[in-house]
């Protein structure tokens, strides 16, 4: 089973080139934003918390997203060639943790992709992707803020994953399908 890491700011694109993953190499995609978006559209207790730390720009704690993947990945992986995560690890606790619960199951990451663009664009993206969604989460201020928490507790994993050798590096700006078939290039070259 391949479990592949999709890493990036906020608009990066992680969303859309992890469903495009999903499709051609028949994994589970497993968005974390979505899983807590679903949560709180339910109205359950941990989304209306995780509604109220998201729309600060803050990220949920560790022990409760590690709890929501867990059950999620249980539940879809064992009908999928792998996992692409998306959104997920985000701090270097979650790494830990991810990396544990894989080895529990017998499984490890297979890659770490980081997809890079320029700040302006991102900010642009998430603004555009909340006009056509309605997340109320995707407005300038909240971006911004969000790209914040993204370089100062995210990018310390990126030294994480090349410690572990798995990190790879692709160049998010331009054309959807450009940068998923560059993707798919290095996905197609890592071993089984």
């Amino acid at each position: 089973m391949k479990n592949i890491i999709l890493f990036g700011a906020p608009g990066s694109g992680k969303g859309t080139q992890g469903a495009l993953l999903a499709g051609r190499y028949a994994m589970a995609h497993i968005s974390t934003g979505e899983l807590l978006r679903v949560e709180m559209r339910r109205g359950t207790t941990f989304g209306i918390f995780a509604k109220q730390l998201t729309d600060k720009g803050q990220l949920v704690p560790d022990d409760m997203m590690m709890m929501l993947l867990s059950a999620e990945y249980d539940r879809v992986s064992k009908q999928r060639r792998g996992v692409v995560f998306d959104g997920y690890p985000r701090t270097l606790a979650q790494a830990d943790a991810l990396k544990k619960m894989l080895e529990k199951r017998g499984e490890k990451v297979s890659a770490m992709i980081e997809l890079t663009a320029p700040e302006d664009e991102l900010i642009e993206r998430i603004v555009e992707r909340g006009k056509a969604s309605g997340r109320t989460d995707d407005n300038p201020e909240t971006a911004k803020k969000r790209l914040e928490v993204y370089h100062t507790t995210t990018m310390p994993l990126i030294e994480y994953y090349k410690n572990e050798g798995i990190y790879h590096t692709i160049n998010g700006h331009g054309a959807i399908h450009d940068i998923f078939d560059t993707i798919c290039e290095l996905i197609d070259k890592l071993p089984e």
